[in-house]
């Protein structure tokens, strides 16, 4: 029910209507009250078109505008703007899943992000915020770090199998980087802490101590000072790692891949029981996740495209899968050949993939090998799309092919 309205209110409002309802939108705006901002704005605008405030039952808007197209849409662009200042008004009154309810129509994430950037995540709201910035994409990153925050690792971990490693290669690098840096920044600490507190009954002197601790990685501690992993113990639970690890393969900052490089030293210094084996091509986890970040840090490039490349051509993708074909491929790429990896492309993915699921990806790398002065490989995209019966394919292909402009 609404509220009470003061007598007196009556007699201030205007007898003409535009200015009459001004004058409600003006009290709606000063009393906080979206819902009814809304439909004030509504009743503006119709009224602007020389239609009735409140249109009559049963009588559709193509007949009250008798067909006119250019007043319908003067009306929607009216609508989406008193959506975008209904919500805005309702997600400053804290009242977050409503106003994004008005404001999704409008289509402007970046107002909606701005809005949110001002309120902060708490138990009572964090449903709708996480909701809003995570599963609706407004703020992948923001909201992903509080699920983290609230529900911790494991909880997180989950999240990221069901809901974002399926989708685009932006969101799961997003993702990623903020368990990547939670995880790294929580293990190096219990790290430094463990080794500050045993170094001296280790033999290490306390000068030698504060040197490690101001200018050693997490990487570079634990490969020196084996007995940090000594005696089989571990510092953060080793799926949790594992996890984070298989992530991070889809990040291509170089801080980022340097920490996830590090993670693979922690985990090869653990207790053979909590090394698991992974899937192809990471069977032997921690060796071949380091083989690979290695390479993109431009470290043993040769050796670990041999690695990959040896898996890509010898495990089977029926029983298997593509995965040790596709990472061959993308380290290929990602390591400066795109060339080659397109190549490698056409000549090894499975006859039973259709040619559309990774034709993005073959045209991004194509783009890059013509820049780099491999101008054959259009073509030879093109006769694989043919053989592959892949028309759309070969069409897409003509963009790389066709003469440049001259003036």
């Amino acid at each position: 029910m609404s509220s009470p309205l003061d007598p007196a209110l009556l007699q201030r409002l205007s007898p003409e209507p535009a200015k009459r309802i001004d004058e409600v939108i003006g009290y709606f705006r000063r009393e906080k009250r979206p819902v009814e901002l809304f439909e004030a704005l509504k009743m503006k605008s119709r009224l602007a078109h020389q239609l009735p405030m409140i249109a009559a039952p049963d009588v559709s808007l193509e007949a009250e505008t008798q067909g006119d197209v250019l007043i319908q849409r003067q009306l929607e662009d009216d609508l989406l703007d008193a959506c975008r200042q209904a919500g805005a008004m309702l997600i400053e009154s804290g009242k977050i899943g409503e106003g994004y309810m008005y404001l999704r129509p409008v289509g402007d994430n970046a107002l909606i992000k701005r809005l949110l950037d001002a309120v902060e995540i708490d138990d009572d709201n964090y449903d709708e915020m996480t909701h809003v910035l995570l599963h609706e994409g407004v703020d992948l990153g923001r909201g992903y770090l509080a699920v983290i925050q609230q529900q911790g690792t494991c909880n997180s971990i989950t999240l990221y199998d069901q809901a974002i490693a399926n989708r685009s290669k932006a969101d799961r690098q997003i993702a990623s980087s903020v368990l990547l840096n939670h995880f790294y920044d929580e293990l190096n600490s219990l790290v430094r802490d463990d080794f500050a507190n045993r170094a001296a009954s280790n033999g290490v002197d306390p000068a030698e101590t504060q040197r490690a601790l101001d200018n050693l990685s997490l990487g570079d501690l634990v490969c020196k000072y084996a007995w940090i992993m000594g005696g089989g113990g571990y510092h953060l639970d080793t799926t949790h790692l594992a996890s984070v690890i298989r992530f991070a393969t889809v990040l291509d900052q170089p801080e980022l891949i340097d920490k996830a490089h590090q993670l693979c030293q922690y985990g090869r210094r653990l207790a053979a029981d909590f090394q698991y084996p992974g899937d192809e091509p990471f069977v032997d986890f921690y060796p071949a996740y380091t083989a690979f970040f290695s390479a993109l840090m431009g470290q043993n490039v040769d050796s670990s495209l041999r690695l990959f490349e040896q898996k890509a051509r010898t495990v089977d993708p029926i029983t298997q899968g593509s995965g040790a074909i596709e990472t061959y491929i993308d380290l290929l790429d990602r390591t400066g050949s795109p060339a080659k990896a397109l190549r490698a492309a056409i000549e090894l993915f499975p006859a039973d993939v259709p040619v559309g699921r990774v034709m993005p990806e073959m045209m991004a790398m194509a783009t890059r090998a013509i820049q780099s002065g491999d101008d054959s490989i259009a073509s030879k995209l093109e006769n694989f799309c043919f053989q592959r019966g892949d028309l759309l394919g070969v069409a897409a292909v003509s963009e790389l092919t066709k003469p440049s402009k001259t003036g």
